[in-house]
């Protein structure tokens, strides 16, 4: 086999082989262009709000909080429904305290749950039903068990309540399945759905770098056989020589 018929063999396949990704790639990027990131992240449903200022008053020991933790690592003062909580971090995870009392406050209660997630909402549909998972769906990637907060409006909307925190770990609804869909597609991660880096786009990115480079060598040796001649001398602005039919 010549070294020409090589390099049109390894165009043709690698051009095969990106075809169909391409398509995907190209498809997957119109769909998600069609949604706005806000409404795919349930933010067009949340209220806006601005955390409330901290009072100048009197605090439990930050000392004695600690001291309830394993190897605490970071303690932050902040608000949570409205009080002012301690959020201290240890080699375990986070746990919350009432800032004033000093009492541990987390795990948070599903009654505590449904009050976070009907505060974050700001439309007028109504929670249907709350539940602790344990194995929530792929839809939600983060700590677990949390809170699941499922309301009734059009797109299905589910906040998910952080069992920890207490704060608002992730909004879902249909819109955001459909989005994270072509996502995969569009990254080629089938897996997890969060990784650029893998073999998938590692194999696409190679193939078309050899079917980029094939198809310039395919060129040069059609260059050098005269393939494009006339057409050469067109966008020169030269009359082609018209070839004399073989008798």
């Amino acid at each position: 086999m010549s070294f020409k018929a090589i390099v049109q063999r390894i165009h043709l396949w690698t051009g095969l082989l990106l075809g169909a990704q391409v398509l995907l790639w190209m498809a997957s990027g119109v769909i998600m262009s069609w949604f706005h990131l806000d409404l795919v992240r349930g933010e067009t449903n949340a209220v806006k709000t601005t955390p409330p200022e901290l009072e100048a008053t009197a605090y439990a020991s930050p000392g004695g909080v600690i001291a309830q933790m394993n190897g605490a690592t970071s303690l932050e003062l902040r608000t949570f429904q409205g009080r002012p909580v301690y959020e201290v971090k240890d080699v375990d995870g986070i746990a919350l305290f009432n800032a004033r009392t000093g009492d541990r406050l987390a795990p948070i209660s599903e009654e505590t749950a449904r009050r976070v997630a009907r505060n974050d909402y700001s439309g007028d549909a109504k929670i249907i039903k709350s539940a602790l998972m344990t194995d929530p769906p792929h839809e939600y990637r983060r700590d677990k068990p949390v809170w699941r907060v499922d309301f009734d409006d059009s797109l299905h909307t589910r906040i998910y309540v952080s069992r920890l925190t207490g704060e608002v770990a992730s909004r879902r609804n249909d819109i955001w399945r459909v989005y994270d869909f072509f996502w995969m597609l569009h990254i080629m991660d089938y897996g997890e759905r969060t990784n650029f880096n893998n073999w998938f786009v590692k194999i696409a990115s190679a193939a078309g770098l050899i079917f980029a480079i094939s198809g310039m060598i395919i060129v040069v040796l059609r260059f050098r056989h005269g393939r494009y001649k006339n057409d050469v001398m067109l966008f020169a602005g030269t009359k082609p020589h018209k070839q004399k039919r073989a008798e």
